[in-house]
């Protein structure tokens, strides 16, 4: 079972702090009361499954035997005009760099993550529309 405890510090602030002791803040912009010290909740959401596929896809291209030098992950979401406001869809862009990376092996490494291994991705994928797309640099 995985466990976290999230602190409120004042204003729009909150402070989570993993099982594993690890903190992250979190606060909202002016306009919605928060002084913007940290991400947003729901930035954190995508940040979540930027992590997620991007440790599946490092993880499955390393065992296909791909070697790259860099990954990025733009995510983008869109929410929904009314409460509770949850994401309508989220578009995923992978920015690979590295020599001789096999496009096939990275589309499969992908492919793995947003329908077999991703949790994050497996989730929201219940509420939301998820498109991703690739490129080799």
């Amino acid at each position: 079972m995985i466990e976290t405890i999230v602190r409120w510090s004042g204003d729009m602030e909150f402070t989570g702090v993993s099982g594993s002791g690890y903190q992250v803040l979190m606060d909202t912009i002016p306009k919605f009361g928060g002084k913007g010290k940290g991400p947003t909740p729901m930035q954190l959401v995508l940040i979540a499954l930027g992590g997620c596929t991007g440790m599946d896809v490092v993880s499955i291209l390393k065992k296909m035997g791909v070697e790259i030098s860099g990954l990025e992950i733009k995510l983008r979401g869109e929410r929904k005009m009314e409460h509770p406001k949850a994401y309508k869809e989220i578009e995923i862009k992978y920015i690979f760099k590295g020599k001789d990376i096999a496009e096939e092996k990275v589309k499969k490494a992908i492919t793995l993550s947003q329908e077999k291994y991703c949790s994050v991705s497996t989730m929201l994928a219940k509420g939301c529309e998820i498109r991703y797309s690739y490129e080799i640099v």
